[in-house]
């Protein structure tokens, strides 16, 4: 029986005659995607259309889904909104805070003991609001909503940049901050700008090494980490339908790569199939019965080019393995001799060192039973393995049915280490180096989403290379990153040359899932007797102070914290890893504001000048005495900025620490929003060579910011120490009410002020 029944019946009963009205009012066939968002509108039923990549919309979606990582500041300020119970099914998972580095059972144990405080304020909080809790341990949030919640033809939003892999069972799934979070769990609209919109029409057939990863991993070498940006990216055709419903997530999970809004398939018989086999027939049988309206119409798919901003063509049966990195995910080489050659080019280490198969993108049963068939050929053609193996099921039910079936033993055999049912390296939660800042150069491969540099372990100088479980699985045995398992023997144990067999695998358990404990706890009826309480003297939790709104008197005399050079992505904003730990209380987290951002001038992170005093040091301190001093500070940026998680706290922090505006040439989607939302200004330069007239002891005035208005470009006077001056002009996307959230000082502010 499906979580919330109810509710997708409701969806399922409206969207018919939405979904026709939709069609009348924009006068064409409709994409998938305007199916669910035209179904979703906050206003019921549509009376205009509206225009792609312009129009703010409000939306009614459906459910949330919050990560413990960011679900601590989503929930310390939805207790501020002066709500008893959230307003749409909500849950909490608890898969970030978990470190990898002995194996599951130790290591979700001291997990267990290290953030204790911080797991019982989410059971707690969650209790006491009516949130479905999975505990530590019971997976990854992403394969867990999967399993359990995604539906097709659903709306939903998570505070994950991921989420968007619930697109892999048709749903719109979106990643937020969590102030848009506290919006829809308030009872209020979500407001999304109505995304543009990219078709992939897939052809033929994955066959031989070639997974769904390699997809997605062709779609962002050709669209690159900007390319989807406000964009839903739809694949479609008879290649989609050959995909399997984990396959179908794995690609729209890792469309948060390309910036995508989100990524999403049509309902077929590989979802009804996954609905089945996760015990929720309820919902096929409900989807059959409307089954047209959970896909796009049949003249979009015929004619795309009329329907889609962009389409894009791949023929499975041509497409080959890939390996993308390092550094950055859009990185695309084919294996064997394109890899050497590249490799050699650019220096890159050869030699690999680790393959960790899991996380959010590559975690099913198919994933580990694909990959495991290559580790039993290790095991029966007497192959040792080069590197070492680590592996993260997606979820206990996964986990176990894995387990059940021998899948897992085959990888301990090869000495492979099972770590927790959590995200652990994928996030930087890897206790891999004693002194990670120091480590030696080297290459890992990995079937997760991203490769930042230090994003993996820490290490500036580890090269990570993304593929798909069962290329990782090889790369890993054969300990060479230019190995190509489609030409290249191996020696085995005895001198025999020997070469891999084709990966094989299920598409789902033959002998169904099985799971003892799950980890779900439900939330109690009433929890008005909950009490939800945060010591003063903690370290890891702290209760929000409302930020103040800035006044356009706050915003003359404005200096400089950082110049932030070439890629600043979330990571470089507030890192994760050990930081983790602090993601509940937003003073001690913002210790590492922009400590990742390298500084313009100087080449360096986390040394920037005061203009108090003449002298470098850290980004975090320069920022507080700034504040100490009452100057306000703003940040510059290049491309594509904020690039990367949803995390809130790269947006909270500069607030925090008093940055009033940043400036850039070009915002990634969510960050935009998470500066809106945080009662700032996020701003990009109308003229992008601009950037290059901010000289690092500059001081600004922004001279119409009384008169800030939707449409209407901001001026800023750029004065320079001899005395010059600049005159830059602003762009911005803030409509009406997005400028009263900077006005009440945030979004939360105003809230409030409406529940009040």
């Amino acid at each position: 029986m499906a979580f919330d029944i109810e509710m997708i019946k409701k969806v399922y009963a409206q969207m018919t005659e939405r979904v026709d009205k939709a069609r009348e009012i924009v006068g064409r066939p409709l994409t998938l995607s305007e199916k669910i968002l035209y179904n979703h509108l906050w206003d019921g039923k549509a009376s205009k259309a509206f225009t792609r990549g312009k129009d703010y919309v409000d939306f009614a979606p459906d459910r949330i889904a919050l990560q413990d990582a960011t679900a601590q500041m989503a929930l310390l300020q939805f207790m501020q909104a002066g709500k008893s119970k959230v307003a749409v099914p909500t849950t909490t998972h608890c898969d970030h805070l978990i470190q990898a580095k002995q194996g599951a059972k130790p290591d979700l144990k001291t997990a267990n003991e290290t953030s204790n405080e911080v797991f019982n304020f989410l059971e707690s909080v969650s209790d006491k609001y009516g949130i479905g809790f999975w505990k530590p341990g019971a997976g990854i949030i992403h394969q867990v909503v999967l399993e359990n919640y995604a539906f097709p033809g659903g709306m939903m939003i998570g505070t994950d940049s991921h989420t968007v892999n619930a697109g892999g069972l048709g749903m719109v799934a979106i990643g937020v901050g969590g102030a848009d979070a506290v919006d829809v769990m308030a009872g209020m609209p979500w407001e999304l700008k109505f995304p543009k919109l990219i078709g992939v029409k897939l052809t033929g057939k994955l066959n031989g090494w070639t997974a769904s990863k390699d997809v997605i991993l062709k779609v962002a070498g050709i669209l690159t980490v900007k390319g989807g940006t406000g964009a839903i990216v739809e694949y479609f055709g008879p290649g989609a339908l050959n995909l399997s419903c984990t396959g179908k997530g794995t690609i729209c999970n890792m469309g948060a790569e390309i910036g995508a809004t989100t990524s999403t398939f049509g309902y077929d018989d590989s979802m009804e199939r996954f609905l089945r086999a996760t015990d929720r027939a309820d919902i096929a049988d409900e989807a059959n019965k409307i089954r047209p309206y959970l896909t796009g119409d049949d003249e979009v798919y015929a004619n795309p080019e009329q329907y889609f901003d962009e389409v894009i063509e791949i023929n499975l049966s041509e497409l080959g393995p890939l390996l993308n990195g390092p550094f950055t995910p859009d990185l695309s080489t084919e294996v064997g001799s394109a890899m050497t050659t590249k490799a050699k080019a650019n220096d890159w280490p050869i030699n690999v060192e680790w393959g960790l198969i899991g996380s959010c993108t590559n975690s099913s049963y198919e994933d580990l039973s694909r990959a495991s068939s290559i580790a039993q050929q290790a095991l029966d053609k007497g192959l040792k393995m080069k590197a070492e193996l680590g592996i993260n099921p997606g979820s206990e039910q996964v986990r176990y049915t894995a387990d059940r079936d021998g899948i897992l033993g085959i990888f301990e055999k090869l000495d492979a280490k099972i770590f927790t049912n959590a995200c652990g390296p994928c996030i930087g939660q890897w206790a891999r180096y004693s002194d990670p800042k120091n480590a030696p150069k080297n290459s890992i491969v990995h079937s997760f989403n991203r490769n930042f540099a230090k994003r993996a372990d820490g290490n500036p100088n580890t090269h990570a290379f993304v593929a798909s479980p069962e290329l990782t699985a090889a790369i890993a045995i054969a300990g060479r990153l230019d190995f190509n398992p489609l030409t290249d023997k191996l020696i085995n144990e005895n001198g025999e040359e020997v070469m891999f067999d084709e990966p094989t695998g299920w598409e789902l358990p033959p002998k169904g899932f099985e799971v003892e404990d799950n980890g779900y706890l439900e939330p109690v009826e009433d929890g008005s007797g909950i009490n939800v309480s945060v010591s003063e003297t903690s370290e890891r939790l702290q209760l929000l102070t409302p930020f103040e709104p800035i006044q356009d008197e706050d915003l003359q005399g404005v200096k400089l914290l950082i110049k932030a050079f070439g890629k600043c992505t979330t990571d470089h904003i507030s890192m994760a890893g050990p930081w983790l730990r602090y993601r509940g209380h937003l003073d001690n987290i913002s210790n590492n504001c922009l400590i990742g951002a390298v500084n313009a001038y100087n080449k360096q992170t986390n040394f920037v000048k005061s203009q108090l005093n003449g002298e470098y040091d850290a980004v975090p301190k320069t920022a507080r005495a700034y504040k100490a001093e009452g100057v306000n500070t703003i940040v510059v940026g290049d491309h594509n900025y904020g690039e990367g998680s949803s995390r809130e706290h790269a947006a909270m922090e500069p607030r925090h620490l008093g940055v009033a505006a940043v400036i850039v040439k070009s915002f990634a989607r969510i960050h935009e929003t998470n500066l809106k939302k945080q009662g700032m200004l996020g701003l990009t330069f109308a003229i992008e060579s601009e950037y290059d007239l901010i000289q690092e002891d500059d001081t600004f005035n922004f001279v119409d910011i009384s008169s800030f208005a939707p449409g209407k470009q901001l001026t800023l006077e750029v004065v320079h120490t001899d005395g010059s001056k600049d005159i830059v002009m602003l762009n911005h996307t803030y409509n009406n009410s997005q400028i009263e959230w900077y006005r009440e000082g945030s979004a939360l502010n105003l809230i409030k002020k409406q529940n009040a």
